[in-house]
């Protein structure tokens, strides 16, 4: 049986494993087997990152471009929250709004955000708009579903018992539903942020102007690998940091609920 590590233990292994990526990275950029303009080495992507926090590039600074890209994750996001979890909840109380909405849901929730990107540079251009419906593509299915799992999983006892009290529907699902599915709907809420957050990545890839995606197609096409890989360390850093904070709100509630 495998002993359990402490996270002290863990930290250092954590850390060991790091230190042994930007050894590997670092001695094959120095080789010379693969060209360093291709492959640059820690020091020069991170001298890179220092100048484009107060250089501007492709119209902006890095911080500018992070802002730009979190302003759309954040419409889309909430959108899909506001859309997808009500819905959700209203479909695993009332059985034929399910059967309306599922087979659409079913249909269009296997169709990959970045095929929308037709769609949304159609509609919307290089605008505000595109990468938000891709966005919203991506984080919309998770909300609904996790939403929906956790209205059906109900203990029916709640539900008996709160329908012979005579209990108007809206107060069912506000204060029966929701509180019960609550732990179900922020599992939802951090998958439907990851897929969100990659989803805005590569709706900027294509349908944006400014965001780090943005900047990383102008340094491809300057040929400027140092600033594309401080781009993907900046939408990894940035994605860990969304992760932590909805893991964060996950362990909060577990514990209220003594879940965990």
């Amino acid at each position: 049986m495998t002993a359990t590590l402490s996270p002290l233990h863990r930290l250092a292994l954590g850390i060991v494993g790091f230190l042994a990526f930007l050894t590997f990275w670092a001695g094959l950029s120095a080789s010379g087997l693969v060209n360093p303009a291709f492959l640059p080495g820690p020091v020069s992507v991170v001298t890179r990152l220092l100048a484009l926090l107060t250089t501007p590039f492709a119209g902006g600074t890095l911080q500018l471009h992070l802002a730009s890209s979190l302003q759309r994750f954040a419409s889309g996001y909430l959108l899909a929250v506001a859309i997808g979890i009500p819905l959700g909840l209203l479909m695993g109380r009332f059985r034929l709004l399910d059967d309306i909405v599922t087979p659409l849901f079913d249909a269009l929730r296997f169709i990959a955000p970045i095929a929308w990107v037709p769609f949304a540079a159609l509609w919307f251009g290089t605008g505000f708009g595109g990468p938000v419906l891709i966005i919203f593509s991506g984080a919309f299915p998770p909300c609904l579903i996790n939403a929906y799992r956790g209205a059906r999983y109900v203990d029916a006892r709640y539900l008996e018992a709160a329908e012979m009290l005579g209990t108007p529907n809206r107060r069912i699902i506000t204060e029966v539903l929701l509180p019960a599915s609550i732990p179900s709907i922020v599992s939802g809420l951090r998958i439907s942020a990851g897929l969100g957050w990659q989803s805005l990545v590569g709706a900027e890839l294509i349908v944006a102007s400014t965001g780090v995606g943005y900047l990383m197609v102008q340094a491809q096409s300057a040929v400027s690998t140092p600033t594309v890989m401080v781009g993907m360390l900046a939408i990894g850093f940035v994605g860990v940091l969304i992760d932590v904070a909805l893991r964060w709100v996950e362990a909060r509630i577990g514990r209220r609920l003594g879940k965990v």
